[in-house]
């Protein structure tokens, strides 16, 4: 459900409603309190307050409590349009308001400082004692709040406008649904997600790390999410191979010129690390790798007979989060894209933009994703020159190509507005993963625009010189978000051929430790991902030690299995396969891994 969409419905109304009896009950609490902004979100609501003492999550049960008597008076929510002088008369002792109040006044910007397209009117809420200001919507009066499905939630610190040069605030969560039903089901969901929260199973699982003195959104690599990384790449390169790409490498660091002639400098800026300055010349790391592939096309002549040309790199590319937005692998600042960029004629743009999107059902069905939208990602026409290249022409016609691209090939699409990118519009693969949430796996997306400011050309078939449409698309993400999902969508227990461990030896005794060793030597002869465990630990301790790991196979020897020269083999989903061949097994897991199975 798109913004737009969520605003209208009732739920909304609920939520930010209960936004506003949550900042009374914190404000009957603690009377000081300076309080800035409560708005509705995706499950819930949060009021960002800057508070005179410490709150903690026990005391989140009497606000709750008292949260629940303001609902019981059934206040009406009342809504009066005024003046900046009246709601700066009415919020004199709250310096947040009064700079919200500065901006709507002068520049119409929103509560985070961004220009809104039109002037706003000021307009106050009240409910019972609580004044604020707001632009709404709100339910009628507060006994439209079920006081039974509503439920304070966490504590966490949030900077002002989620700039970390201002101040720390404290930023209370809640959530608050229709029905008791509903909350019930959703705080089950919660409980599933903590399981397989990505940060938690990527600590536990040994496969990524943050690090204070390397930075935040800079994730560190473990070995084993070194393999997850192999194995994703060498899965992309497949692919790319048979599909006719051809392999590029781009350095990290570019001289500042080179994005003030793709445009990304004007558009991107803000997502960019600052640059650095070198013998007089600014240096950025790059937050994107065309701007080069660009350069490599243009590096000589190109006559139509080449056509499409498809250039991939699985680049590493920087780009500046907010601390407040960083969310483990979901959202960093150091990425590695699955990358590619196919110039083309506008002839072949409709067979090159569905291979595309054949691609990304590919990986739709190895990984065995099935909640997904494609969404028509496109421009608004306000926003021409300032979020976006200014030609609607070329706007009109790229988005009814990608539209009949998507008929003709019987893909079910939505079309959003507003969520182009600057140079053309894109397909957006959206997703959702085992826990419900939604985010952007993927993108395709259409460049009209910079392939003509990097005076790309090729000699077409009347011998006359012609600019490309280039296609940008990533089917993989960047290998931080794709595994970050995947470490949620497996719950960390990954099919064979992606597991960074694959097979787990555990001898019972000792007197199996060489057997054991045997058995690892010929597993890895085979490529296979293999250790022995050959501590001093009881069998069942390094059982469950492989458990943890979530190791899809545990090869248990003990002395029949020795004196046979056979295996038992127990398999992380329960099943048992006791005295066969090592090179049955070989034979059997080396077919799972070459085929990329799910069944183990």
């Amino acid at each position: 459900m798109t913004q737009e969409k969520y605003q209208e419905t009732n739920l909304y109304k609920i939520r930010h409603s209960a936004a506003h009896v949550m900042a009374q009950a914190v404000l009957d609490f603690y009377p000081n309190t300076k309080y800035t902004i409560g708005p509705p979100v995706e499950n819930g609501f949060y009021y960002d307050f800057e508070l005179p003492e410490t709150v903690t999550l026990e005391d989140l049960e009497k606000i709750e409590k008292r949260m629940r008597q303001i609902i019981a008076g059934h206040h009406a929510f009342v809504k009066t349009v005024v003046s900046a002088d009246q709601a700066r008369d009415v919020f004199k002792e709250q310096p947040y308001k009064l700079e919200l109040i500065e901006g709507l006044e002068k520049g119409g910007l929103d509560e985070y400082g961004n220009p809104l397209d039109v002037k706003p009117d000021i307009s106050l809420y009240q409910s019972d004692t609580f004044v604020d200001l707001c632009r709404g919507p709100h339910v009628e009066n507060t006994k439209q709040i079920n006081p039974s499905a509503i439920k304070l939630m966490s504590i966490a610190g949030a900077y002002w406008r989620g700039d970390e040069k201002n101040k720390m605030l404290t930023r209370i969560y809640g959530t608050a649904w229709e029905k008791p039903d509903e909350l019930k089901a959703y705080l089950q969901m919660l409980e599933e997600a903590k399981k397989r929260d990505h940060r938690k199973l990527g600590k536990e699982l040994e496969i990524f790390m943050f690090d204070d003195e390397v930075g935040p959104g800079l994730p560190l690599w473990m070995p084993n999410g070194g393999i997850l990384i192999e194995e994703l790449e060498s899965l992309a390169k497949e692919m790319e191979e048979d599909a006719g790409y051809s392999r590029v490498r781009t350095p990290n660091l570019t001289k500042e010129e080179l994005f003030l002639r793709s445009g990304h400098l004007p558009y991107y800026a803000e997502s960019m690390f600052p640059p650095m300055e070198l013998e007089g010349v600014k240096y950025y790391v790059k937050p994107m790798n065309c701007p080069m592939h660009h350069k490599i096309f243009g590096a000589r002549p190109r006559s139509y007979r080449e056509l499409p040309i498809r250039l991939a790199e699985y680049g590493t590319c920087y780009r500046y989060e907010k601390s407040g937005e960083l969310i483990g692998l979901m959202r960093v600042r150091s990425m590695q894209m699955n990358d590619a960029h196919i110039y083309c004629s506008e002839g072949q743009f409709e067979q090159e933009f569905m291979a595309v999107m054949d691609m990304h059902k590919k990986y739709l069905d190895l990984f065995g994703i099935d909640k997904f939208v494609m969404r028509l990602s496109l421009h608004a026409k306000e926003g021409l020159g300032k979020k976006y290249v200014d030609n609607q022409r070329l706007w009109l016609k790229t988005e009814e190509m990608v539209r009949s691209a998507m008929t003709n090939g019987n893909v079910p699409f939505v079309e959003v507005a507003n969520e182009a990118a600057f140079y053309g519009p894109k397909i957006d693969l959206q997703i959702w993963n085992a826990i419900g949430r939604e985010f952007t796996l993927a993108t395709n997306q259409v460049d009209f625009a910079v392939p003509e400011r990097f005076d790309l050309k090729f000699i077409n078939n009347a011998g006359e010189e012609e600019t490309p449409l280039c296609i940008h698309r990533a089917p993989l993400g960047t290998h931080e978000r794709m595994i970050g999902f995947l470490i949620e969508h497996y719950a960390g227990a990954f099919p064979a051929w992606l597991a960074p461990e694959q097979v787990r030896v555990i001898p019972i005794t000792d007197a199996q430790s060489e057997y054991a060793q045997q058995i690892e030597k010929v597993l890895k002869a085979n490529r296979i991902r293999v250790s022995a465990d050959l501590s001093s630990e009881r069998m069942n301790s390094k059982i469950r030690s492989a458990q943890i790991f979530k190791v899809p196979y545990m090869i248990v020897l003990g002395e029949n299995e020795k004196l046979n020269d056979q295996i038992s083999v127990r398999v992380r989903n329960g099943t048992q396969k006791n005295n066969i061949s090592l090179a049955e097994f070989v034979a059997d897991l080396n077919q799972k891994i070459k085929t990329r199975s799910s069944e183990l």
